[in-house]
C-alpha cells in the first residue's frame, strides 16, 4: 500500500512554486477559516461545505461534491482518534486543503480497504485516499494522480528485538512468522521473501500490530511512515529495524478517465511548490519530510 524513507515532494519551476506560495497561503487562510466549528457526523467523520472560491481557484469546480474514500485505519493517513471518537489523519488535512484550490466539497466516506480500489474503479466514489502505491495492476483499474510522497517498506518489531537485524535475517530462521495486511503491497513484498505459511495477512494493520505485542508474530512488513505511527503510540513496545526493503510511489486514486485527475494534480503540484505540502508531511512525520530538490 505505501512505502518511506524520505519524503521525496516533486517540484515545479520556481515561477510557478512563487505564483503557487500566494495563491496557497490564501487559500490555506480560507480553509483555516472554513474548518472553524466544524461539525462531524455520529461515526465521527468530518462534514465539510464548500470550501475555496471561483476567484482563487486553480481549477474552479462549482462547488462540486467530490466522495472519497478512506479506510479510518491507517494511521498516520487516516484513523478514528480512540479518545474524541473523531476521524484524522494526513488524508484529512490534504483532501480539504485541495478542495480549497478547488472550489469544491469533500465528502468523506469509509470504505473496507479489500474493496476500496475496485470501488473506486468502479466509480462508486470520485477519490481513493489511504496512501495507496502506485503498480501496474493497479493501473489497469485506476487513474493515479501524480505521486505525493516515496515510501519505504521496513520491518516493526517488539522493542528490544535481537534475533534478527533485517529481513534476511529474518528469512533464514525458519521459526519465524511475519504479518501483514492482505491485499497491500506489503503483502505483495512479503511473498518475494517467504513461503506463504510464514506470513500471516489481517484486515487490518491495527490487528497485526496488535498480534505483534502479543507474542502471536515476529514482525510486520509495513510502510515506514504507517511504522513511524505505531512506534509513536507504543513508543516503550515497538521500534523499526533494518535498512528500507523496497520503495514505492504513492498516489490518490481515480475512476478511468476521471476529469478530477488534472486538477488535483494541479493543486497538489501548488501545494508543493509553495512547502503546504511539506508542512502538512512534517506534522505526521517530523523532520524527515525532506523536499528533494
Amino acid at each position: 500500500m505505501n512505502n518511506r524513507n524520505t519524503i521525496i515532494l516533486i517540484l515545479v519551476s520556481a515561477g510557478a512554486m512563487i505564483l503557487s506560495a500566494c495563491s496557497g497561503e490564501q487559500a490555506t487562510s480560507e480553509l483555516e477559516t472554513a474548518t472553524e466549528g466544524l461539525q462531524y457526523s455520529e461515526s465521527g467523520i468530518p462534514l465539510y461545505d464548500c470550501l475555496g472560491s471561483a476567484e482563487t481557484a486553480l481549477v474552479d469546480l462549482e462547488c462540486r461534491e467530490v466522495t472519497v474514500a478512506l479506510e479510518n485505519a491507517y494511521p498516520p493517513f487516516n484513523y478514528i482518534d480512540s479518545q474524541t471518537g473523531q476521524a484524522g489523519g494526513w488524508d484529512y488535512d490534504v483532501i480539504p486543503e485541495i478542495c480549497s484550490r478547488l472550489h469544491c466539497k469533500p465528502v468523506f466516506v469509509e470504505v473496507s480497504w479489500d474493496v476500496l480500489i475496485q470501488s473506486v474503479g468502479d466509480g462508486l466514489y470520485d477519490v481513493g485516499g489511504d496512501g495507496i502505491t502506485v503498480t501496474d495492476e493497479r493501473d489497469e483499474i485506476v487513474d493515479f494522480s501524480i505521486g505525493y510522497v516515496k515510501l519505504d517498506q521496513r520491518l516493526l518489531v517488539r522493542k528490544g528485538e535481537d534475533r534478527f537485524a533485517d529481513i534476511d535475517e529474518f528469512v533464514a530462521n525458519p521459526e519465524l512468522i511475519l504479518g501483514t495486511q492482505s491485499g497491500t503491497t506489503n503483502y505483495e513484498t512479503a511473498i518475494k521473501f517467504l513461503p506463504e505459511e510464514r506470513i500471516r495477512a489481517f484486515e487490518q494493520f491495527p490487528f497485526a500490530v496488535q498480534a505483534l505485542i502479543a507474542g502471536d508474530l515476529d514482525a510486520v512488513i509495513i510502510d515506514e511512515t504507517a511504522g513511524m505511527g505505531y512506534t509513536g503510540e507504543n513508543a516503550d513496545k515497538l521500534e523499526l529495524i533494518g535498512p528500507p526493503i523496497s520503495s514505492d510511489e504513492l498516489a490518490f486514486i481515480f475512476p478511468p478517465g476521471s476529469d478530477l485527475v488534472e486538477p488535483f494534480n494541479k493543486a497538489l503540484q501548488a501545494m508543493m511548490a509553495d512547502g503546504t505540502l511539506a508542512e502538512i508531511n512534517s506534522r505526521y512525520w517530523g523532520g524527515n519530510s525532506d523536499v528533494a530538490e
